[in-house]
């Protein structure tokens, strides 16, 4: 364990350890439950296997989320990773649906990208390729793979732990029969279903934490760990389809867009982005924004002026929070204030530059704010 310091004074105004819950009683995190994580959840947003990927967004949109689970019959399906997770009538216990997948945003631009037909400057087949049944396309990405469950009684240190792995959500039964088994089963029925995630964690972290959290949260992002320097970037010359093939491949969610170098350099390629100056954030949030009609006028354009623009067809109110994603901290920026930049402002990345010229030096993401906070408690348990 490295050594730790104090809260700085810019910390300490933002970070103020909560000793007690709203019962008075103090706050134990060791003691917490998935089950405490499922309060203000929404109930499930679906979408069945017959949806197209065109009806898969507008739900994206409707719901502001940037994945939902695709249900269809039961009998039918082998599950992501051959699992059972269905859902059954609370009174007789008869299967009503089985849970096949998790599709992302992320999938759908795997799709578009998918091959040659999306090149044109018109945004030749995005159309067809929207027309396309949801079910399709699960399996783009890692996630649509593995679909997790938690039991609500799973403690909060074994969910970080899943979700220190990369694990961005995960599915929760609700009146299970299986709420006082431990661990993630093959097949599983419950009457329902909520949604954790991430952000849903960190978020409670950070409402709910004691004295315990506040080791961690002083500790700057260089010295726990946090701080991953492997930053793979877009320049502001690559167009929003160039942009979108370059995700695929290595499954990202977000990328910043980074100046043009003074040499001749291919735009439709990730390029390393550390020392390159920041100048925007392209991410699958952007295109969760946007309907079908507002996409395919921009895919020739530049990514950076795509990310600029969203919030003029969008209004005011959404606007704002389109501007959300250039995050950013230093070096010496402390876990706390970076989890309430990532937390205030809803992103699943903070960009991490150099103090002057805002040059970019890496990045800290919710998996990595996760996995650096959980290894600190334990320290602090032993």
């Amino acid at each position: 364990m490295k050594q730790q310091r104090p809260p700085t004074s810019e910390s300490a105004a933002t970070w103020k350890p909560s000793q007690h819950s709203g019962s008075g009683k103090p706050v134990q995190l060791k003691d917490k439950t998935v089950k405490d994580l499922l309060t203000g959840t929404r109930r499930l947003v679906e979408v069945p296997y017959t949806a197209s990927l065109s009806h898969t967004v507008n739900a994206l949109v409707a719901n502001k989320v940037v994945a939902v689970p695709v249900a269809a019959p039961p009998g039918r399906w082998i599950g992501a990773g051959g699992s059972m997770i269905l859902e059954s009538d609370k009174h007789t216990g008869a299967v009503r649906k089985h849970y096949i997948g998790m599709v992302t945003m992320l999938d759908i631009l795997a799709h578009i990208a998918g091959d040659d037909r999306m090149n044109g400057d018109d945004g030749t087949g995005l159309e067809q390729k929207m027309a396309v049944p949801v079910s399709n396309i699960i399996g783009h990405s890692l996630e649509g793979l593995s679909l997790w469950t938690l039991n609500p009684t799973t403690s909060i240190l074994d969910c970080m732990e899943v979700f220190s792995k990369g694990i961005h959500r995960a599915l929760v039964p609700v009146d299970s029969r299986m709420d006082n088994l431990s661990g993630v089963k093959l097949v599983e029925s419950a009457p329902g279903y909520r949604m954790v995630t991430q952000m849903d964690v960190l978020r409670f972290l950070r409402e709910h934490h004691g004295s315990e959290m506040a080791a961690a949260s002083s500790l700057t992002i260089g010295e726990s760990g946090a701080l991953n320097p492997n930053v793979f970037a877009i320049t502001n010359r690559t167009t929003v389809i160039e942009a979108i093939k370059c995700m695929r491949a290595p499954l990202l969610n977000a990328v910043p867009i980074v100046e043009s170098g003074l040499l001749e350099e291919d735009h439709s390629q990730l390029v390393d982005g550390s020392g390159r100056k920041l100048v925007g954030t392209f991410s699958a949030t952007d295109l969760r924004r946007c309907h079908l009609s507002a996409l395919r006028p921009w895919l020739s354009a530049s990514a950076l002026e795509f990310s600029q623009t969203v919030s003029e067809w969008m209004g005011p109110s959404v606007g704002a929070a389109a501007q959300r994603d250039q995050v950013t901290c230093r070096g010496g920026t402390t876990l706390g204030e970076v989890m309430d930049k990532a937390v205030d402002k809803h992103v699943h990345r903070v960009w991490v530059v150099s103090p002057q010229q805002d040059l970019l030096i890496g990045l800290v993401s919710l998996t990595d704010l996760i996995r650096v906070i959980r290894a600190s408690f334990l320290s602090a348990l032993l």
